[in-house]
């Protein structure tokens, strides 16, 4: 059996999503449904336990989903993040730049140097494309750096001019890592769907949904402050299958 909750799991959140896995661990055996003690971190906790058979729980991104995982697995729920102007379960990009670049919009960095964490990343690719298209505008795809707080890094210390960074993990580094105060917020894309949590193909889904989300109610205020949790909503698969899938990026994977 695998669980994982890897999308905000850091060094800092790390203790409060283990005690929310537990609080959903008890939950789902309650319920008749079997889940392991512990989350599975590392390299485990997304591909191979998104198509894992064995998968009890784990969150995903909103452009996996629909473009390889939603055929293939069980949708759940979303983790609503009360994301500033943004429905229950929402959330969107927010464009960073270095704190010293002129440049005050992100319209400014059309054909700049742009930093993405992923090219089956919704918030650090296809939002940001989505975005610029819809200006009229080129988007630039210059480094991939595989994980968000490294594009963060790359642009802070000038390998890239800007990049789209989940704007739950611009709050985490807000408050967890130095890298932000170099940086400053030059826009926003559009909300999307948030990133769903996914079970198995053969799960029914409403017994883990219930737990789910009683986990969080019963989570301790503190951990609900430190994930940015506030409840759990349903949003329809084709929420998520009706945002366009744009062409792949065209960039180097430099090592970082």
């Amino acid at each position: 059996m695998i669980a994982s909750l890897g999308m905000y799991d850091r060094a800092e959140t790390a203790g409060a999503n283990d005690r929310l896995w537990a609080l959903i661990r008890d939950g789902l055996r309650r319920r008749g449904v079997a889940a392991p003690d512990l989350l599975t971190r590392g390299a485990g906790a997304y591909w191979p336990a998104w198509t894992s058979p064995d998968l009890v729980l784990s969150q995903t991104c909103g452009l996996p989903y629909r473009a390889e995982l939603h055929d293939k697995v069980s949708l759940i729920g979303t983790p609503d993040y009360g994301v500033q102007d943004c429905p229950p379960g929402y959330y969107r990009s927010i464009f960073v730049a270095r704190a010293d670049d002129p440049r005050p919009r992100a319209a400014d960095f059309a054909d700049a140097a742009f930093a993405y964490n992923d090219g089956l990343s919704q918030s650090g690719w296809a939002a940001p494309k989505a975005w610029f298209a819809a200006q009229g505008l080129a988007l630039t795809p210059t480094l991939c750096t595989e994980g968000h707080a490294a594009s963060a890094r790359a642009v802070a210390e000038g390998r890239a001019d800007f990049a789209a960074i989940d704007a739950v993990t611009w709050s985490l580094l807000q408050s967890y890592d130095p890298v932000a105060k170099a940086l400053k917020v030059v826009g926003q894309t559009d909300p999307s769907p948030g990133l769903p949590l996914i079970s198995a193909a053969s799960a029914t889904g409403a017994a883990h949904f219930d737990a789910v989300a009683q986990a969080i109610a019963d989570l301790a205020p503190d951990d609900r402050q430190i994930l940015r949790l506030k409840g759990l909503v349903r949003i329809p698969s084709a929420a998520y299958l009706a945002v366009p899938i744009p062409a792949a990026p065209q960039a180097a994977r430099p090592s970082i």
